[in-house]
């Protein structure tokens, strides 16, 4: 009996413990805030060039300076007046919040601004950086003269092939076939390793392995299971060899759409001002054409839509595709643009895809040109 009424005196006490070992941070900041301040926290996101005043660059001494935890924590909590960021208090609750905020902290701000230069960062500028870049993603006149282009950290190709271990072989033996030279007689090991050590945490961000897809309109149920993951079920992947293709769309035959409804509260779309909004922000992952094939793609699972297939252009009508921009779609890395642009914005880019890909007067116009 004792026994029991412990057992029932700890259980919300152990239910809290199991809900905060269950807290993914880095997962919150990539649903809830990558769209806006960009995977590396350098306000260097999609959206990032239609936002006035621009998403805050949390990698800037300036900001690390002025942002302490609980102005942050405000931020997240009730928004920012005067600025897209939006509140969070309804979606994410405060323990969800402070993590965030924490996993921001720890990850993209760096210490005070009088704070003496790492080791490895001593060794980057001095070594690395006439190559690199200052940034690391390869310094413009390496890209222009050299045979190689220098290493770009930043990119996906670097975060998905580079190894720790591999970097430091590197750093020591050189690469054969490029200007990487060994430096493993000009440098010691400690010194080899606290410069790939900067490079990953500086340039190659926080690893996210494993996160594709948001639940940003819909969390998982006790299952474990999104809503998206419920309705879209998709082949076995293998090896990539064609566009993938939820089974709910495969052979279907989709009510066809009424193609001359207009747009939502009387709103007009600017196909030209679209086009702009659409290479701006969407060509990474949907593909200049349409098509879903952007430079992004290939790491993104669910795959971006492709508005070139039949069955997109008998279910994208205009109010469908205002309501999708706005929306986002939940277990896709599709987000809702509602928090980045304007409503006359997503009525421009509804407008330009209608007409470019739905309707198919983009490629129309190309093939005339």
């Amino acid at each position: 009996m004792r026994h029991l009424l412990l057992l029932l005196l700890l259980s919300p006490v152990l239910s809290l413990a199991a809900e905060r070992q269950a807290l993914r941070p880095d997962l919150l900041y990539h649903n809830y805030c990558s769209v806006c301040h960009g995977d590396k926290g350098d306000g260097q996101s999609h959206a990032s060039s239609s936002l006035q005043p621009p998403p805050r660059d949390f990698t800037s001494p300036e900001t690390a300076s002025a942002l302490t935890r609980e102005r942050m924590i405000h931020s997240v909590t009730h928004g920012v007046p005067g600025t897209a960021m939006a509140g969070w208090k309804e979606q994410l609750s405060a323990e969800e919040i402070a993590a965030v905020v924490d996993y921001v902290r720890k990850n993209f701000m760096p210490g005070p601004a009088t704070a003496r230069k790492s080791r490895g960062e001593e060794i980057y500028s001095h070594t690395c950086s006439v190559c690199h870049g200052d940034k690391g993603n390869s310094a413009k006149w390496g890209s222009n003269l050299l045979a190689k282009r220098p290493r770009d950290f930043t990119s996906e190709a670097s975060r998905r092939e580079l190894t720790r271990e591999r970097m430091i072989h590197s750093v020591t033996h050189g690469v054969p076939g490029t200007p990487m030279v060994g430096f493993g007689s000009q440098l010691s090991k400690a010194d080899i390793e606290a410069v790939v050590d900067y490079i990953r945490d500086t340039f190659m961000g926080p690893q996210t392995a494993g996160i594709s897809g948001t639940y940003a309109h819909g969390k998982p149920d006790k299952s474990g299971e999104s809503p998206a993951s419920k309705a879209e079920k998709f082949p076995e992947m293998g090896v990539i060899t064609q566009p993938l293709i939820p089974e709910s769309e495969k052979g279907a035959r989709p009510q066809a759409a009424d193609m001359r409804a207009p747009l939502p509260d009387g709103l007009k779309g600017n196909p030209v001002e679209g086009k702009a909004l659409y290479i701006q922000n969407c060509v990474p992952c949907h593909g200049i054409a349409g098509d879903g094939e952007g430079p992004r793609a290939y790491f993104i699972f669910p795959r971006p839509r492709n508005f070139n297939r039949d069955y997109s252009r008998a279910v994208f009508n205009r109010p469908r595709l205002y309501h999708s921009i706005s929306e986002g779609k939940v277990g896709t890395e599709m987000p809702a643009w509602s928090r980045a642009l304007t409503p006359q914005q997503i009525a421009d880019l509804s407008e330009y895809v209608f007409q470019a890909f739905i309707q198919g007067k983009e490629k129309a116009a190309t093939a005339q040109r």
